[in-house]
């Protein structure tokens, strides 16, 4: 049982160092393998080690963070939905996020001020969308998935007013990041700190994970105490999604993605899909960023462009198979 669970995530591990160590070596100048080793043991020339660790490494590290933070929360949307297609791009929560970072933006604050009003955000865009598809008959995965789009829209239409009443100096920078930006993303630890603190509670949490996603009704029946668990993943939800917009902006689909593709692979365990997820949604988003800062060297693209254009055909290939 234990090897079972081991031996993907081990797979995994070695993935995810293999695209970081592509991701520090690829960029608008390249590092072979001996000048990148010779950075990691301290030594090498002054310009290999600036780019590497001051540039390259925090932006890989953030990347690789967030990708597992939306990942994350992704899948346990869609445990809480009982629906593939669940996401907090799709169902709002990140726009919510958003809402609250620029919120903190145009007040001037930042840090721990914007992280906190990034979760208020994402917290209220998640009552939102469960107090209004709760109908007389109790939530619908249908219901509650129609709500978050539609609350996720009506988020769209605030940004944009955000945006267009925000000072003209602000504006190229403030539209770049809610594009899904790394560029400025230096200061890594946080998220993954708290990717690494949720993947821990979370494992030993596995078990009534994988009995609610059978529905609450079986759950209940089956000695789970449903309530204070969906209140959990509720918060966990938007507390993830809120770090990751706080770090790179909205970035959409790898919530979507990310665990729709571990469960083809690898089953429906939640005790194995949770890291898995954590892992498979960092190494996602480190390879995305890379191609992004790549592919039009010196200019560089969004990586929300890049995820989009993943997710959205994922989206309808998902949707046309749920009809």
């Amino acid at each position: 049982m234990v090897a079972r669970l081991w031996q993907p995530l081990g797979l995994l591990a070695l993935i995810a160092v293999a695209a970081m160590l592509f991701s520090l070596a690829v960029g608008s100048a390249q590092l072979s393998a001996a000048q990148l080793w010779a950075v990691v043991q301290g030594q090498g020339d002054a310009l290999a080690r600036t780019m590497v660790i001051e540039l390259r490494l925090p932006r890989a590290l953030s990347a690789f963070a967030v990708g597992g933070l939306l990942a994350v929360a992704g899948a346990l949307m869609q445990v809480l939905l009982r629906n593939p297609l669940a996401d907090p791009y799709v169902l709002g929560l990140s726009g919510g996020a958003s809402i609250g970072a620029l919120a903190a933006m145009l007040a001037g604050v930042g840090g721990v001020l914007m992280s906190g009003s990034a979760f208020l955000g994402a917290l209220l865009s998640t009552f939102l969308v469960f107090g209004l598809a709760h109908g007389s008959g109790g939530w619908t995965p249908s219901r509650l998935l129609l709500t978050g789009v539609v609350v996720a829209a009506g988020w769209g239409a605030v940004i944009t007013l955000m945006l267009a009443l925000s000072p003209a100096e602000r504006l190229p920078g403030m539209l770049y990041w809610l594009m899904g930006d790394l560029s400025y993303a230096r200061a890594p630890w946080p998220p993954l700190l708290l990717l690494m603190a949720t993947c821990v509670l979370l494992i030993p949490l596995g078990r009534s994970l994988n009995v609610l996603a059978r529905g609450p009704q079986q759950a209940a029946a089956l000695g789970v105490d449903v309530r204070p668990l969906e209140w959990g993943i509720y918060i966990a939800a938007s507390l993830l999604t809120a770090a990751a917009v706080t770090t790179a902006g909205s970035i959409g689909f790898v919530g979507l993605v990310v665990p729709h593709m571990l469960r083809l692979l690898l089953g429906n365990d939640q005790r194995l899909i949770l890291p898995a997820c954590a892992l498979a949604g960092g190494t996602l988003l480190v390879l995305a960023d890379t191609l992004a800062r790549t592919m039009m060297a010196p200019e560089q693209l969004p990586v929300g462009v890049i995820t989009a254009l993943l997710g959205v055909p994922t989206f309808l290939f998902l949707l046309y198979r749920s009809r």
